[in-house]
């Protein structure tokens, strides 16, 4: 047996840790960059701004089952829920405007409404502050790191509703107290599950977190793709450095999550959470600074699909090849999960070179293949929930 020692050593960090660190770290970013933009140093694009603070939303619903206003565990219903903010805060990064107001009230309420809540709720619910003071110590961190996060939610939330982003640093010192104030509480968050690691687990959801962020790369790449078309058409205006910012977002949550990346799952070590954080971090400019990490990250993430697409080829076939006879008969399910990841792999070469080639592919073609890329995901979710039906995973648990 194989023992993993020093930087390749497995991270013991929980996962609803590791996701409040990455919102924490993504709204320091936040506030630092609207530092200069409201000196009129940098452009700065509102939207994007929206729909990337409703993506992180829905991926609290989604993953970890708290919403703004208090954490009644994974259900389907939040799933679902959780499932249209986040396609509300994708077409908000996508395409300026087309929501209007909505993302700017959507995220007031839960900033400046669900903190409000929250701090009502620490002060009045008995198993709320008069419990977490008997904690000692580490009950004493989580009042003060709660209290600061929700009281600091409710001006960034009326500051987002009136739009003061542009013009007026105040905005910029709302989004820095409260980003500290998350990173803070995931600090505190970590304290508390080590003192007592049986507590505060998220309950069994409908699905396993893997599978949930699965179905929201399948709900970016179904959107991706059926937006560009009317985008190619000249009906509607598309922002592409928003649309590579959040795919950067979605690949830092995978690698803080798990240590999946865009060229497979590795184990989710310590370098690999830095790696997400940066990756998070470019794509939060990205969201907000129009244009200017663009030939980057376009090359960054064509390469990076071209070579997941070659590598995931490799892992799947090449054993196969070289390694004795399949047993008949296979059951079906397995052939259907090779089906579907060899379906994966190829599209992921197709859109990689078209990322790299320029008019190796029209542009209506490109939104064809990302949104069979996002239904194949999504058929791959299902095939997955029925082969652990019939394959029980042994002790599947989040991280």
């Amino acid at each position: 047996m194989s023992v993993e020692w020093g930087v390749a050593r497995r991270a013991d960090l929980p996962l609803d840790v590791a996701v409040l660190s990455l919102s924490g770290v993504m709204m320091l970013a936040v506030g630092g960059i609207l530092v200069p933009v409201s000196r009129g140093l940098l452009p700065v694009y509102e939207n994007g701004l929206q729909g990337l603070l409703l993506f992180l939303v829905a991926l609290h619903m989604m993953l970890l089952g708290k919403t703004p206003f208090g954490d009644p565990g994974r259900s389907r219903g939040l799933l679902l829920l959780g499932g249209g903010v986040a396609a509300s805060g994708i077409v908000t990064c996508f395409v300026p405007d087309l929501l209007g107001a909505f993302p700017r009230v959507l995220l007031f309420l839960c900033f400046t409404a669900g903190g409000a809540a929250l701090f009502l709720q620490m002060l009045l619910r008995r198993d709320r502050l008069p419990h977490w003071k008997g904690l000692g110590r580490v009950g004493r961190h989580l009042v003060r790191g709660c209290s600061l996060v929700y009281l600091s939610s409710i001006p960034l939330g009326i500051r987002i509703l009136q739009n003061h982003l542009t013009g007026d640093p105040w905005t910029a010192v709302v989004a820095l107290v409260y980003g500290g104030g998350v990173v803070y509480l995931s600090w505190v968050l970590l304290l508390v599950r080590r003192t007592y690691p049986n507590g505060g687990e998220a309950g069994p959801g409908p699905l396993q977190e893997d599978r949930i962020l699965l179905l929201l790369v399948g709900l970016f790449m179904l959107l991706l793709g059926g937006l560009l078309t009317p985008v190619h058409l000249g009906f509607l205006p598309f922002s592409g450095s928003a649309q590579l910012g959040l795919l950067m977002v979605l690949f830092a949550v995978q690698m803080l999550a798990f240590g999946s990346t865009p060229l497979g799952a590795y184990t989710r070590s310590w370098p690999m959470i830095l790696l997400g954080m940066l990756f998070a971090l470019l794509g939060t400019f990205s969201c907000l600074v129009p244009e200017t990490l663009v030939p980057f990250l376009t090359l960054l993430v064509g390469w990076l699909n071209i070579g997941g697409g070659v590598l995931g080829l490799r892992r799947l076939w090449l054993p196969l090849l070289r390694g004795p006879k399949i047993p008949r008969p296979v059951p079906p399910i397995l052939l259907h999960l090779y089906a579907t990841q060899t379906t994966l792999d190829l599209l992921s070469l197709l859109f990689g070179t078209s990322m790299l080639v320029a008019r190796f592919l029209p542009g209506l073609a490109v939104g064809g293949i990302l949104a069979a890329n996002g239904g194949v995901l999504l058929y791959l979710v299902h095939v997955l929930v029925r082969l652990d039906r019939v394959f029980p995973p042994e002790g599947a648990a989040s991280t």
